[in-house]
């Protein structure tokens, strides 16, 4: 492993310390999928304690994401960490969402690591799961990533993470009808799958049942309430819905959880715009009496 990435025993042993790499006497593809992130992050002057706590970080923003590093793209933003998912960029720990136009900020792992096997292809499950996130981050791959998710889904049907990436990919496709049932997939496979929910509740939206949609998404905030993403699309479906009472609630949650950015500026202008409307109501409905 060390040849193959390039490394010393020393940085392997400093981010064994840092509670980055677990300790272990051989690894897997899995492994080395997410040790490449974190040397790739560390060549950007990104330091190990940091990018413990954006992991941590990202964790609490994304509800049943249980390991970033390979669950999510991952760039420098200066010298902490962001993390590309569901077509979004997070800097964590600020919650903020970034936008992220520069050419230069080019996910780490732009370049899937090939196990050495004869035909190049993983026939562990986990490695097969873990080349579908590292293609996954180049949209040239997509087609790849999708036969490569399906290929653990033969393996494993009851993969419930593989369904949910599965569906992100179709999604982003506009293929709304198989996004939906893998989402479904996944739900069944885990009730308190959070994040499934979400991720229907954002199909049921785009496909015009904004009405299940609201249901799906209270679902996720039952199972996460400090889920942030769940509270700002509720919002924005309570508003379709013109319930701005109820949309305003989850404003304000989300306002709580992320303080900073655009998404937050949008929510706080929501926010003002409802009691604003509210307060002329209430002097109309005066004038009537």
């Amino acid at each position: 492993m060390l040849r193959i990435l390039r490394l010393t025993a020393r940085q392997l042993a400093g981010w064994e310390k840092a509670g980055l790499v677990a300790a272990a006497e051989t690894y897997s593809f899995f492994d080395l999928l997410q040790i490449k992130k974190v040397r790739d992050l560390c060549a950007r002057k990104v330091r190990p304690a940091m990018i413990r706590q954006s992991l941590d970080a990202m964790q609490k923003q994304v509800a049943g994401m249980e390991n970033p590093l390979l669950e999510a793209g991952t760039l420098a933003s200066g010298h902490r960490v962001a993390f590309r998912h569901e077509g979004r960029v997070l800097e964590p720990i600020a919650g903020q969402f970034m936008f992220d136009f520069s050419p230069e900020e080019r996910l780490v792992t732009s370049t899937p690591i090939v196990p050495p096997d004869s035909e190049g292809v993983p026939s562990d499950i986990t490695e097969l799961f873990a080349r579908g996130i590292a293609l996954e981050e180049d949209p040239q791959n997509q087609a790849q990533a999708i036969a490569t998710y399906l290929r653990v889904l033969e393996l494993d049907p009851e993969h419930a993470a593989a369904h949910i990436n599965l569906g992100t990919l179709y999604y982003n496709r506009q293929e709304f009808i198989l996004a939906e049932k893998h989402y479904r997939s996944a739900i069944g496979i885990d009730p308190r799958y959070a994040l499934a929910y979400f991720d229907l509740g954002n199909v049921l939206d785009e496909t015009g049942r904004v009405a299940e949609a609201i249901e799906t998404y209270t679902i996720a905030l039952q199972l996460a309430p400090t889920y942030a993403d769940a509270h700002y699309n509720l919002a924005l479906a309570y508003e379709k819905v013109k319930e701005p009472r109820k949309a305003l609630k989850h404003w304000r949650a989300y306002v709580k959880l992320d303080s900073v950015g655009p998404w937050s500026s949008h929510a706080r202008h929501q926010i003002q715009r409802i009691l604003q409307a509210d307060g002329l109501k209430l002097i109309q409905g005066g004038k009537k009496k």
